[in-house]
């Protein structure tokens, strides 16, 4: 079976009975001719036994006109001896005194030979070649070995194909089901199906291949079930402050309303939030995408620290929240986008914030931990549940959507805080106890020494 006529079989299951069922075949074959060969020696038997009755019939006068390849040797009481026809030379001792009473026959070299006695008392021995002498002579001597035997050749290659076929697709079913159950899955995920699973328990190829299938379907389904989330969400997101601003309108139009400054302040709020989500929607695609270049430089955070403070302190002035810093004195500068870290800590700062209680507090801390400078955000606020805590860094993520929405939050912040944090090299975690407010702590590298004079600065 050539190459381009394997390819075309549709199932792996038939390839690999095909090439099982070939490849014993070959073997059979193999085998057999090796069998003939280690056997060619068995039709001498008959060879012998052909020459004997050869000799019979010379001695009887039946055979006329003698054969013309054949010796023939007649020793009378006596013990002289004649040869007619082919002189092959010296007889062994052992024919030339054989047959004197019983017939016998047998093997010399390449020669066939038989030996009666006659009525006179004498002996005729008769010798010829034997037609398997040389390669020639084995190679027809196999041939007819096999060609005696065929059927039973033919039996126990049909019976040794027909077991190798069985097992091989008993072996085959069990190997491909699960590349069928893949199949099948992916036949379902063009459907929109991502919750079909491959089950085997195979270790080989195909079922390493059957675990990373699962894993990908589970991470798809969670991908889709994210995308299905942020199309609702973001839609949600949306459509809150374009139905509000259509809402004044409406009635700015109809009379209901006066455009007074308190309308015109709403009608204003609700635009800047839509300008702030779509901002902050396209901020972190980019982010994600790695679409923004990062101006690493040396930054100081006591300064930065100091400056999102005062936004913050703009920003909430009708809370009352005490909002701290307490940096380590010999806290080292970072390498990093300053506007970016700016960003993060004013995230973080900004939720803690919004959901601590009047009264409360916030507090910023930093301090070098392995060759990185640990900041933390720590509030005395509600607290985040156990189960809250995977799944804050998500894309419009609430742990309580209402009272985030009436904070005006639109959910992206820490997924901002997480893509810029991550671009930086660093990580960052949460961590809180239900009633005894949280911590968001992320970690960014320490600015390299400068280089030293007339040396260039490369990275490592």
């Amino acid at each position: 079976m050539s190459s381009r006529r394997f390819e075309r079989l549709p199932t792996i299951r038939g390839k690999l009975s095909a090439t099982i069922v070939v490849a014993v075949a070959i073997a059979i074959a193999i085998s057999y001719v090796l069998i003939g060969f280690a056997l060619k020696d068995t039709p001498k038997a008959s060879e012998a036994i052909e020459a004997l009755k050869l000799a019979r019939r010379i001695a009887n006068g039946d055979q006329s006109p003698l054969p013309s390849d054949t010796m023939i040797v007649r020793r009378s009481i006596t013990g002289e001896i004649s040869v007619d026809g082919v002189n092959f030379g010296d007889l062994p001792t052992d024919i030339r005194e054989s047959g004197d009473r019983v017939p016998q026959w047998g093997l010399w070299d390449n020669y066939v030979w038989a030996s009666i006695p006659t009525e006179q008392g004498a002996t005729l021995i008769v010798v010829y070649p034997s037609p398997t002498r040389g390669f020639l002579g084995r190679i027809s001597a196999t041939l007819g070995f096999l060609q005696s035997y065929s059927w039973q050749f033919l039996m126990a290659g049909a019976i040794a194909a027909a077991i190798a076929l069985g097992l091989a697709r008993w072996f085959a079913r069990g190997m491909t089901q699960p590349l069928r159950d893949m199949a099948e899955a992916a036949r379902r995920m063009e459907t929109g199906d991502y919750s079909t699973r491959v089950d085997t328990d195979s270790r080989d190829e195909v079922g390493q291949l059957a675990v990373a299938f699962n894993r990908m379907s589970s991470e798809l389904e969670l991908l889709e079930t994210s995308r299905r989330e942020l199309v609702a969400n973001v839609s949600h997101e949306l459509k809150t402050p374009i139905t509000a601003i259509r809402a004044h309108l409406e009635n700015l139009l109809d009379g209901v309303e006066e455009p007074n400054h308190e309308v015109l302040q709403v009608m204003l709020a609700q635009s800047e939030r839509l300008g702030r989500l779509v901002e902050q929607l396209l901020d972190l695609s980019k982010l994600e995408s790695g679409e923004v270049p990062l101006r690493r430089e040396e930054v100081s955070l006591g300064p930065l620290v100091t400056q999102v403070m005062s936004e913050i302190e703009v920003a909430s002035a009708d809370r009352d929240v005490d909002v701290r810093s307490d940096l380590a004195e010999d806290l080292p500068p970072i390498e990093a986008d300053p506007e970016r870290v700016h960003q993060v800590i004013f995230n973080l700062v900004d939720n803690a914030v919004r959901f601590t209680p009047e009264g409360g507090e916030v507090r910023i801390e930093a301090h070098r931990h392995n060759g990185s400078v640990e900041v933390s955000v720590a509030d005395t606020g509600v607290g985040i549940p156990p189960e809250a805590l995977p799944r804050l860094f998500e894309r419009f993520y609430r742990v309580d959507p209402a009272r985030a929405r009436e904070d005006g939050g639109t959910g992206i912040g820490l997924a901002i805080a997480r893509s810029v944090v991550e671009a930086h090299g660093g990580t960052i975690r949460a961590e809180s106890e239900p009633g005894h407010g949280s911590t968001f702590t992320f970690d960014l590298p320490v600015a390299r020494p400068a280089a030293p004079a007339g040396t260039n600065r490369r990275d490592p």
